[in-house]
């Protein structure tokens, strides 16, 4: 078994995954959009349904709404959680991450047991599964505690990289690396 502290590699060997702010910003943009052009279109339905045929005054509301009520909500949600992005930091100690809005987690390499990725695309998940929650040290600081799931009866971690730079598939591929019969 190998050592909590195991150094797999040299100092300087680390590769952080950070989240566009640009991209969390158009993937939110994309997807109230759509939410709110449905609700709209349904909102027009039904007022016509009920007998309440809108003007060309509603209609050329309903359109100003369309346009700018996404990207105002987009902009607000993005503000809030400008530095609260999620993250993630491989080194020769192990593996740091953070979800969004979430506090951060520290496991050694030798502590982790499995990791996959769920979903593709921007809702891609990574999975991680530490050996024995011995292994986790959970980080300080302000957020929510660390997304958990339980997995076949074990408490799993999630983390958000589906817009994370470099894509998801190279921080698969670096855990190949560093975890090759792991991953």
């Amino acid at each position: 078994m190998a050592h909590i502290d195991e150094v797999l590699g040299p100092d300087d060997d680390t590769v952080t995954f950070l989240q566009s702010r640009a991209m969390v910003y158009v993937t939110m943009l994309w997807v109230i959009a759509a939410v709110w052009a449905t609700t709209l279109v349904l909102f027009t339905g039904l007022r016509i349904a009920l007998g309440d045929t809108p003007s060309v005054g509603d209609f050329v509301l309903y359109v100003e709404l369309a346009l700018v009520v996404p990207v105002a909500l987009a902009a607000v949600i993005l503000l809030a959680a400008w530095n609260r992005l999620g993250w993630l930091h491989s080194s020769m100690r192990g593996l740091d991450f953070a979800a969004t809005g979430r506090r951060p987690v520290h496991i050694p390499w030798a502590g982790i047991e499995e990791v996959a990725l769920r979903y593709r695309g921007p809702f891609a998940e990574l999975i991680i599964t530490p050996v024995d929650g011995d292994f986790v040290e959970p980080g300080d600081g302000p957020g929510r505690p660390p997304r958990t799931r339980r997995r076949a009866g074990r408490t799993t971690y999630l983390v958000d990289v589906g817009l994370m730079s470099p894509a998801p598939e190279v921080l698969l591929a670096e855990l190949h690396r560093r975890l090759p019969t792991k991953v």
